[in-house]
């Protein structure tokens, strides 16, 4: 054998070895959240960090890892400038901020915070993976991690690195400007199969010193309008609070000092369906109704199943139909626990997946759907089962909780 040879046998042994440590470390975390954002300067780090603090707040195990290497902001918002990971071997052990939440960031491996990091992609890929890989995070039931503005090499090593990632929650602020880079972050998730979680809109008008109410500085709504029209879920709106740049500069979290502030109110609403993730119930005065596309994980929760209708009958194409029947089922107990009638929208290419996805539906039911459809909905994480022979959508749903629902083929297969 060459030295070559040899030398690509060494390799590749490393490769397995520092494979199966990443796995090691990310097996003992339940749930891994990316927090993106289009451009910079909407307030990306702030909002990860104020959801790790939120979600440490209600007593989950948290860790926070701050991934941007040319403007890790962490340290600061955390007032964790000073501080400095013990190193044994090759293990780092991260910050402990408080009993419940674990922080991480690559400016804490910087000697000194002024220092520019002047790093290639390999590098940088190199480094992400000791983040993940040689920091002993223990057992969390959340990883936060803060990932550089963009869809560049960082957020596209993270989503690489743990395959498995639950969803990416997406942060813009109400300016076009802003929302048009948040569509290239959620097409970049859908293209590598990330869920999204959903959009927050951030800096969503002040809130007024003197008299606490909300004044519209900037538009406000769009981050809403566009998750509708992406066919995401929409998490909510955080208005600008001048108290969070001063706890912000003062290294103090804005959610565990002004807890009852319209601000950390907002807060407590977008760790809402991040929490539902994790099996736990939902912070008090905290709607339900937005929940993460990827839910089906757990069989014990609702699941929503979408028929097409015309009079009251299967559709056998999903396009051609006059309504939807949407079913809330519980798989667990094998029973139909609601059904809503929704009129079908105006039948526009790509639509009705962005639309269905919207709502929360998991899984659709129909006799056929052409395959530009069937792509859509897999980028949005929904099942689709075609060929289905019976006319009546009760009778569906229940076989299909039952096990015993026969599928044909494909009833239409044309272009959508």
């Amino acid at each position: 054998m060459s030295g070559q040879d040899n030398k690509r046998g060494a390799d590749s042994l490393k490769a397995l070895a520092e494979e199966k440590e990443l796995n090691i470390r990310l097996n003992q975390i339940k749930h891994k959240i990316m927090v993106l954002s289009g451009k910079g300067g909407v307030g990306k780090s702030t909002v990860s960090a104020n959801i790790a603090v939120t979600l440490a707040m209600e007593g989950l195990k948290v860790g926070l890892l701050d991934s941007d290497f040319h403007g890790p902001s962490i340290p600061t918002l955390l007032n964790l400038e000073d501080h400095y990971p013990e190193v044994h071997g090759n293990i780092m052990t991260p910050i402990q901020y408080n009993d419940n939440l674990k922080v991480m960031s690559i400016g804490f491996l910087i000697p000194h915070k002024d220092d520019a990091v002047i790093w290639r992609g390999p590098l940088k890929m190199n480094v992400l993976k000791q983040l993940l890989r040689d920091v002993e995070w223990g057992e969390l039931d959340f990883l936060v991690i803060d990932v550089p503005p963009g869809t560049g090499d960082e957020p596209l090593s993270v989503a690489q690195l743990m395959p498995d990632i639950d969803g990416a929650v997406i942060v813009t602020t109400p300016q076009n400007l802003s929302l048009n880079d948040v569509r290239k972050s959620i097409n970049f998730c859908r293209q590598l199969k990330v869920p999204v979680v959903g959009v927050v809109e951030n800096m969503s008008g002040l809130v007024c010193p003197h008299c606490h109410k909300l004044i519209n500085v900037f538009k406000t709504g769009g981050g809403e309008r566009m998750a509708k029209e992406m066919g995401v879920p929409f998490l909510g709106s955080i208005p600008l609070d001048p108290r969070i740049v001063e706890t912000s500069d003062n290294g103090e979290p804005f959610v565990s000092n002004f807890k009852d502030s319209e601000a950390a109110r907002a807060f407590r609403g977008v760790v809402g369906p991040i929490i539902a993730m994790g099996g736990k119930s939902l912070p008090e005065n905290v709607s339900a109704s937005v929940v993460p596309v990827d839910s089906q994980k757990d069989k014990g929760k609702l699941y929503k199943i979408a028929i097409p209708v015309v009079g009251g009958h299967l559709s056998q194409h999903f396009g051609h139909c006059d309504e939807f029947w949407i079913f809330d089922v519980d798989r667990e107990s094998k029973k139909i626990v609601e059904r809503e009638t929704a009129p079908s929208p105006p039948h526009e290419p790509g639509l009705l997946p962005r639309w269905l996805a919207g709502k929360g539906v998991n899984l659709i039911i129909t006799g056929g759907m052409g395959p530009q459809a069937q792509q859509l909905f897999a980028q949005d994480g929904v099942e689709v089962f075609l060929g289905a022979s019976s006319d009546d959508p009760d009778k569906i749903v229940q076989a299909y909780l039952d096990e015993s629902l026969v599928l044909g083929e494909n009833t239409c297969d044309h272009e959508d």
